[in-house]
């Protein structure tokens, strides 16, 4: 939500100001600003509760999410905005019942880059390599030298510029946005994760690949009012059959 309102206001001042309104530049403009808010987010609520228990934060979480919702309700109005045209839609082929328009191959090679810029990051960088070790243990990794605290810092930056450059994404593809536009994007990216793979990148991708492909077909062959609850239903199963998800892996732990 935060990254699509970043998005709307940042081209209607480029629009106004007599330029026009490149969407590298709303995009970038977006990430940043999203960055900052979840540095700020992490300074603010999470970190005091470094040593709490899990549910502690879990709790602080949904706190966190209503305050955005709802302070976005005061901050930007109740009223849906609809998203400046970045990109004119044109049709690029069109084969059966199946079609692409620009901005539908636009979202995907953007979405394809921003995961690869990602997966690099996170597997081949020295922050990654911090990244994943703190993951794996805050103790070890302070007692190795890692700073965890500005690597958590660090994973809050890098998560909320995706989500800023998602809202970029869905107001280019669904261009009314609104306070509480995050909520089941927000469940759905969760179920993806969870379909995939918790933890594994390429796993996120696939989840959401097959979990968009289903939501169409539903959408197409049986109802759009089905749309929404077949998220949960493959959550549900998803827990049930193959808790690791698709690519994820089996781990144990001593006790």
């Amino acid at each position: 939500m935060l990254g699509a309102m970043a998005g709307y206001y940042s081209a209607r001042f480029l629009m106004d100001s007599g330029g026009s309104a490149a969407f590298p530049l709303v995009l970038l403009f977006s990430m940043v600003v999203c960055g900052l808010i979840g540095f700020l987010i992490e300074k603010l609520a999470y970190k005091p509760l470094r040593a709490a228990p899990p549910v502690a934060a879990l709790i602080t979480a949904i706190g966190v999410s209503l305050f955005l919702e709802y302070g976005g309700q005061l901050l930007f109005g109740a009223d849906p905005k609809f998203f400046p045209t970045l990109i004119e839609s044109i049709p690029l082929f069109e084969t059966g019942r199946f079609s692409m328009t620009n901005i539908q191959a636009v979202i995907l090679i953007t979405s394809i880059i921003l995961m690869l810029i990602l997966r690099f990051i996170v597997l081949k960088t020295k922050m990654g390599l911090a990244m994943r070790a703190v993951s794996f243990s805050h103790t070890a990794a302070s007692l190795m030298g890692i700073p965890v605290n500005r690597i958590i810092s660090f994973t809050f930056i890098i998560g909320s510029s995706l989500a800023g450059a998602a809202g970029v994404l869905v107001g280019l593809s669904n261009p009314k946005v609104e306070p509480l536009m995050g909520i089941m994007p927000g469940i759905k990216a969760f179920v993806a994760a969870v379909l995939g793979g918790i933890g594994s990148i390429p796993g996120a991708l696939v989840g959401a690949m097959i979990l968009g492909i289903l939501e169409t077909m539903v959408t197409a062959y049986l109802s759009s009012t089905y749309r929404d609850a077949l998220a949960f239903i493959i959550l549900i199963l998803i827990l049930i059959f193959k808790p690791t998800g698709i690519l994820g892996k089996r781990s144990q732990e001593k006790v």
